[in-house]
């Protein structure tokens, strides 16, 4: 089990890799992460929901996801609440006290996904969440060391060197387990290494004398891990290139799915722009790209506070084309309605104004594999869908895509605004290609996306049998 010194030290990336290196060796590997936080989800072949990280490293093992792989998964909603997902299903939404309350009732299925991964894979690479020195968050854990102890699991910590203070962070973590989690530790690895990593040789006695751990690696900084997904908001970045096609994203307090912006960012003629809270989305872009959302209405709401509603209007009034990605898709029509309170109270709020549907939000959520093609020119696309609502109007006669599921999306009468419930559209090369195309006519440039996800991935399996010894961690799994 891989548990981090913090948030964000790199954890879901070195399971990644590590998955794709031990498979390469002809292990069956299997990812798990008991529970996780995030609102970037992906849909598993049967209609489950788990991490969007997990199905990446899913594809890492060279196995299809599965519910197993994240039997825990909590989608904020707010700054108190979270949905609550169990084995793929949504179960409702939690204050953090009362999910707190609920989590000893959630470890018993926790144990029986890891046992049934158990029993169909040579190597388990678990993946904690946070930090197991949050120890006023103990009582109950499922996450990091209460896992571990009741699945007793081996433990190695990864430290982000990028943060500062690395050797206090594993010292400080070490100190706050209690004796039975510290006899669980057998090492740590120190992440995020920049420069020479032969500079860091000194700090290993200390580590091994104050922590009583050993230092089992230095991983140094992989630039290639931009060519994967990232799993948390932290991650989302913009690409700025001169030239090109310029892409503007708001981001959404609630931004969902952003993956879906990835694509996107690493073709080569494209600029991509995230626009940040209290800055008004520039003028003069290509494309504005309404991203995914846990929480339709009350982003709806947040846009309008900043002004980018007007700034959306104005630049569908100057020509520009406007893409809605799911709960973007929403708040470009008419109205949205939540009769059932299913986000909050109930209420029917106006939308943009930029496609004639109207969407209604209903408490049974759509989760499931989804693949068919686009309407314009049959064009293969494929992804998945995660969203609650049903949404339909003039404008969804003329859907973007044709699913094998049916039409999805709309297409405005002028053809500027579209949405679409498809969540990885971007992810196919010809459609992408197609749609940057009529963005721009004679555009020049172009990557395969799921090539590149695929060469990062071998990389960063080579980047980590250059620095680290698997073998020997090997031999520390049971």
């Amino acid at each position: 089990m891989l548990q981090g010194t913090s948030s964000d030290a790199g954890k879901s990336l070195l399971v990644a890799g590590l998955c794709r290196a031990y498979a390469r060796r002809g292990l069956r590997v299997r990812p798990f992460k008991p529970q996780n936080m995030s609102n970037n989800a992906a849909a598993t072949p049967d209609g489950g929901e788990i991490g969007r990280a997990q199905a990446l490293q899913a594809q890492a093992a060279g196995v299809p996801p599965s519910r197993d792989m994240n039997p825990v998964l909590l989608k904020p909603e707010s700054e108190r609440g979270a949905q609550v997902v169990v084995r793929g299903e949504a179960i409702g939404t939690c204050a953090a006290r009362d999910y707190h309350a609920l989590k000893p009732r959630l470890m018993g299925g926790v144990l029986e996904s890891f046992r049934r991964l158990q029993a169909e894979a040579d190597l388990v690479l678990v993946e904690g969440a946070g930090s197991p020195a949050e120890v006023n968050l103990r009582d109950g854990d499922i996450a990091n060391m209460g896992f571990a102890l009741r699945a007793n699991v081996p433990v190695l910590l990864a430290a982000d060197i990028e943060r500062g203070g690395v050797i206090a962070q594993i010292v400080g973590t070490a100190l706050l387990l209690e004796p039975d989690e510290r006899a669980l530790l057998k090492g740590c690895v120190v992440n995020k290494f920049r420069g020479d990593p032969a500079l860091f040789d000194t700090a290993h006695p200390i580590i091994q004398e104050r922590a009583g751990i050993p230092c089992l690696g230095v991983v140094p900084w992989f630039d290639g891990a931009r060519d994967l997904p990232a799993e948390d908001v932290l991650g989302l970045r913009s690409e700025r290139r001169d030239g090109g096609i310029r892409i503007v994203v708001p981001r959404l307090p609630r931004i969902a799915n952003f993956d879906d912006l990835d694509p996107l960012a690493q073709e080569p003629d494209v600029s991509l722009e995230v626009v940040e809270s209290g800055r008004p989305l520039p003028q003069g872009a290509d494309l504005v790209v309404l991203p995914g959302s846990k929480a339709t209405v009350a982003d709806l709401e947040a846009l309008r506070r900043e002004g980018w509603d007007i700034d959306i209007l104005s630049h569908r009034r100057q020509g520009g084309a406007v893409l809605g990605l799911c709960g973007g898709y929403q708040m470009l029509g008419c109205t949205v309605a939540d009769p059932d309170g299913v986000e909050g109270p109930p209420a029917t709020v106006p939308g943009l104004g930029l496609l004639a549907v109207d969407t209604v939000l209903e408490r049974t959520k759509t989760v499931r594999p989804a693949s068919g093609h686009d309407a314009a020119g049959g064009l293969p696309v494929h992804g998945y869908e995660i969203h609650t609502g049903r949404t339909t109007g003039p404008d969804a006669e003329r859907p973007l895509l044709r699913l094998e599921t049916g039409p999805d999306g709309a297409v405005s009468r002028d053809g500027l605004a579209a949405g679409t419930y498809l969540h990885g559209l971007m992810a196919g090369d010809a459609f992408r290609s197609a749609y940057l195309g009529r963005l721009r006519t004679g555009r020049t440039g172009g990557t395969a996306y799921a090539e590149r996800v695929e060469a990062a991935l071998e990389g960063l399996a080579d980047h980590l049998e250059d620095c680290l010894d698997l073998d020997g961690l090997l031999r520390l799994a049971k």
